[in-house]
């Protein structure tokens, strides 16, 4: 496996493109191919993903994806499904395809009526826009953002020749069943849509829904999947998983890392849980504790806070066996060994707050109970985090 450049227009069959003013965006990519997606757990759900889910589950495939930032479309009732199916027609027009052939996607503010007219007049634009080449890809990915600070893109090439790539946005509502995100992932490898989308749901679970930045979950996140089968290649499946899974987390990384306000990412690794629930339980409360990540912030060498979280997450442990460790890299500081405290010592906190320092810090709690593991990933606590919050539609 290799990592290569051109974004998801890496993948052949891929054209995309879009444009970007101010917080409001457009963005289209166009592949056609069996399809699977993944959608959000909020019971409040988007228009765009109401008519998206319904025609992957009726067709199997998509030809093109139309993505609009700065208004969730979420929350509008009959109007915003009208809004949402005026998208799909005016793309699916353009492009020469069947409307159930098309995916829409909108991330933004929720319960405001979408500005069809602004997507109508830009339509073009973003179509102009469209290519084959790295530049396409990032005006794509750039299309899509929200409180992003930076654009999220990842293509690999495998040993056996397929290429899977994708574009991602999200910076906040982020948890715990993936977050205000939306992703866009592509494959050039021959794939039928079931084992598409079984392989889709395992990845996501690796990785989106192993993110926490806020704990909230949006209305409108969605990840879909497209295999263009353009390489002419039919993998095997564990080699498709690997892939996805790689492109997946790499992209979960760069939102926990472009978290709201965020300065540091949390990587949080448990290991020795009784089941692989207990390790995904504690990993998930270390980086949603908001504790953990404001000490994280403040670099404030208050490990306890760990302990703690990992106590209330509801795995099963016993508090004499528990073992933790942070590492900044290459420097590890071993805080407690099986239940016991090695040190509170001037030098050792002072170790501590050095890695606590670095742009990114691992949290390894080992719960001592069996031989399971998981790894979540998540941001610290910041001022700017409230002030973005506060100011969001303003």
């Amino acid at each position: 496996m290799k990592f290569i450049e051109g974004g998801i227009c890496a993948v052949r069959g891929v054209r995309a493109g879009g444009v970007k003013a101010g917080k409001t965006g457009l963005a289209v990519v166009q592949a056609e191919g069996n399809a699977a997606g993944v959608y959000t757990r909020n019971r409040v759900i988007a228009a765009p993903l109401v008519v998206t889910r319904e025609h992957i589950t009726r067709t199997g495939r998509l030809a093109g994806v139309i993505v609009n930032s700065g208004n969730a479309n979420a929350f509008t009732g009959e109007q915003g499904l009208a809004d949402a199916e005026t998208m799909v027609s005016e793309i699916a027009s353009r492009l020469g395809v069947d409307m159930e052939l098309i995916g829409v996607a909108s991330t933004g503010v929720v319960g405001r009526r979408l500005d069809i007219g602004w997507i109508s007049a830009h339509l073009d634009e973003a179509l102009d826009s469209m290519g084959v080449d790295a530049g396409a890809s990032m005006r794509a990915a750039r299309a899509i953002m929200t409180t992003d600070t930076v654009p999220k893109e990842i293509a690999i090439e495998m040993d056996s020749g397929i290429r899977i790539a994708g574009i991602a946005k999200g910076a906040g509502m982020i948890e715990p069943n993936m977050g205000t995100m939306l992703a866009f992932v592509y494959t050039d490898a021959k794939v039928s849509p079931d084992v598409l989308q079984s392989c889709l749901n395992v990845a996501v679970d690796r990785s989106f829904n192993m993110v926490v930045v806020d704990g909230d979950t949006s209305t409108n996140d969605m990840v879909l999947l497209t295999a263009t089968g353009k390489s002419g290649i039919i993998p095997e499946t564990s080699d498709l998983q690997a892939g996805l899974d790689l492109v997946l987390i790499a992209l979960a990384k760069m939102i926990a890392a472009d978290g709201e306000g965020a300065t540091r990412l949390i990587e949080s690794r448990v290991t020795g849980a009784a089941t692989t629930e207990d390790a995904r339980l504690a990993a998930k409360a270390i980086v949603r504790s908001p504790l953990v990540k404001s000490a994280i912030f403040g670099k404030d060498p208050n490990w306890g806070r760990i302990v703690v979280a990992a106590g209330y997450s509801g795995a099963d442990m016993d508090q004499t066996k528990i073992s933790l460790s942070f590492s900044g890299g290459t420097e590890v500081v071993e805080l407690v060994k099986d239940g016991k405290v090695v040190s509170n010592d001037e030098d050792i906190l002072a170790q501590l707050k050095a890695i606590m320092a670095q742009d990114e810090i691992v949290i390894i709690t080992d719960l001592g109970m069996g031989h399971e593991s998981a790894t979540a990933w998540g941001c610290d606590l910041t001022y700017d985090y409230v002030r973005i919050n506060a100011e969001y539609t303003t």
